[in-house]
């Protein structure tokens, strides 16, 4: 796995919950009422809530708190229209970015994503130069801890799983985007546990970042735009290497 790896990335988030709990409870509840607006309040008929009820999940969102988020996506408050954006950006080292956002201002979402980049040596990027860069799968995290490797391996391929890697702390399945659901599912009824399941941007075509000052001012800009309200995921190819990966 290149770069700015998922492991990593549930890792630090499981890390940064005390220090930023009410933030990430905050943008988590705004995905679940963005989610439950679209498709309605019921996860099993609507995927996108379901995608967000997982991180909820990992990020140990309580209860009370996903159901006000429903209840207010299903028309109990908030009444307004978001519609989702994706930016791709050219940031240091030449690191392609993808970056998800769901607002209810594209004006002020732009104007606010641009400064971020202005003052974190970022910038837009032309329509197709960094999601070409990317390519859409889905994605399921298990701790090598959690279930042998050849029961894991069977279950995945025959629930339609596209490739199953090994690597240092986990075992990483990638399915297509369609077949996500039937290989997450197939692991639930095993009673087997993810630490990350999603349909995410994976990089084709990994950007190395080789310095400590690249990867400081990479992390910046990916932290920046992750602490933005708007946004919902941020994606790189950034693969760090040397001394970049100790940094």
């Amino acid at each position: 796995m290149a770069g700015h790896s998922k492991w990593a990335k549930v890792k630090h988030f499981k890390g940064a919950i005390d220090a930023k709990r009410a933030k990430i409870f905050a943008k988590l509840a705004r995905e679940i009422t963005i989610a439950a607006r679209l498709g309605g309040g019921d996860p099993g008929m609507n995927p996108r809530l379901r995608m967000v009820l997982l991180k909820c999940r990992n990020a140990n969102v309580p209860a009370d708190n996903i159901e006000r988020a429903i209840k207010k996506g299903t028309g109990e408050g908030d009444t307004a229209i978001y519609e989702d954006l994706t930016y791709e950006i050219f940031g240091p080292a030449g690191v392609g970015i993808l970056v998800e956002v769901s607002t209810d201002n594209r004006n002020r979402a732009a104007s606010e994503i641009r400064a971020i980049l202005t003052r974190n040596g970022g910038n837009i990027a032309t329509a197709g130069a960094v999601s070409r860069l990317f390519q859409r799968k889905g994605q399921l995290l298990v701790s090598r801890t959690t279930t042998g490797e050849d029961l894991l391996m069977e279950l995945a391929i025959e629930a339609g799983a596209e490739d199953f890697r090994v690597t240092e702390d986990c075992y990483e399945i990638l399915t297509e985007p369609g077949n996500f659901e039937a290989v997450h599912q197939a692991f639930e009824e095993k009673g087997i546990a993810c630490d990350h399941a999603e349909v995410t941007a994976l990089p084709t075509l990994p950007a190395p970042v080789t310095t400590t000052g690249d990867a400081a001012a990479v992390n910046r800009l990916i932290e920046a735009l992750e602490d933005h309200d708007d946004v919902n995921e941020v994606f790189s190819n950034a693969e760090f290497q040397g001394e970049a990966a100790d940094a």
